[in-house]
């Protein structure tokens, strides 16, 4: 018997710190309106691998579509709407050339579209499936990638780590990898509170596949009172042809799961994350060791 068909054992996977000054999942996009989704969407997170692997726009992407994503949100961040302009105080030859390869009048040549934008959101993803070999190949692109990385948009690229590894049981560590966020601070009611108090934060889970069977390492209360075994909705961003003048992609559903997190600890930001999450590592490499001995 192989891992694979071992069902207790869980398969290695991938994960991925996703931050940056401005992140943009888009869902429907459409000419001049360009939404954001408040996590990160399949079609985005396949578009990055493609892009560490140096797979060129129309190449097939079936093998990293059959990778399940399932994300963490460590920070919300605020949501941005941004005016864009193209093509404004250009002379006729520079402006954009229309669908019949045509100028624009001048009258017309500025074209406006309105960008929605996460700012400064934090995620932490997960990659999994089957093919091991797929999964090591994209974490060593993700080391050393072909094309630059970005999160949803060419305009936003990623802050550092990009890749946390490529760990088993991926599924154990994102409920347990320090969240990247700062501690928030509750003073209690009382006449002799302590110095600080930290409220359990409510933690979001989106992913395309059930989170019931989430291991969550404490039963703490359930915010929204699901329990991630149902989808909450449609999104349409599992791609089938990533070409640029054939992209397509179907809808599929999504799942989420809003929980408290006790004992997950909060890394902060910055250089303070970076210590909490080499300390992590360390410590689970560690326990790997001790246990194989």
């Amino acid at each position: 018997m192989t891992p694979a068909d071992d069902p207790g054992h869980a398969p290695a996977g991938i994960l991925l710190h996703l931050a940056g000054p401005l992140q943009s999942w888009g869902t429907h996009s459409a000419f001049n309106e360009r939404d954001t989704a408040r996590f990160p969407t399949r079609s985005g997170i396949i578009g990055l691998l493609a892009a560490c692997l140096g797979r060129r726009r129309g190449e097939a992407v079936d093998d990293l579509a059959r990778l399940s994503l399932t994300s963490r949100t460590d920070r919300g961040g605020v949501l941005l709407r941004d005016l864009h302009t193209v093509g404004g105080g250009l002379p006729a030859k520079g402006t954009v050339t229309t669908a019949e390869g045509k100028k624009r009048p001048q009258a017309q040549a500025t074209l406006l579209s309105h960008r929605s934008y996460l700012a400064d959101a934090a995620f932490t993803a997960a990659l999994t499936g089957n093919d091991t070999a797929l999964l090591r190949e994209c974490a060593d692109a993700l080391r050393h990638p072909v094309w630059p990385p970005y999160l949803g948009r060419r305009s936003c690229p990623p802050e550092g780590p990009l890749l946390i590894g490529l760990l088993e049981d991926p599924l154990h560590h994102l409920v347990r990898l320090p969240l990247a966020c700062a501690s928030t601070p509750l003073r209690q009611p009382t006449s002799n509170p302590p110095a600080e108090q930290f409220r359990g934060k409510s933690v979001d889970f989106h992913s395309d596949a059930p989170l019931h069977r989430l291991p969550i390492p404490s039963a703490g209360p359930n915010p929204d009172h699901l329990d991630g075994s149902a989808p909450v909705g449609e999104v349409t961003d599992d791609p089938l042809d990533l070409s640029p003048r054939r992209r397509t992609y179907r809808a599929r559903p999504v799942y989420r799961r809003s929980v408290h997190l006790p004992d997950t600890p909060r890394g902060g930001l910055g250089a303070n994350y970076l210590t909490a999450l080499h300390t992590y590592l360390n410590s689970t490499a560690s326990e790997k060791q001790g246990g194989a001995a």
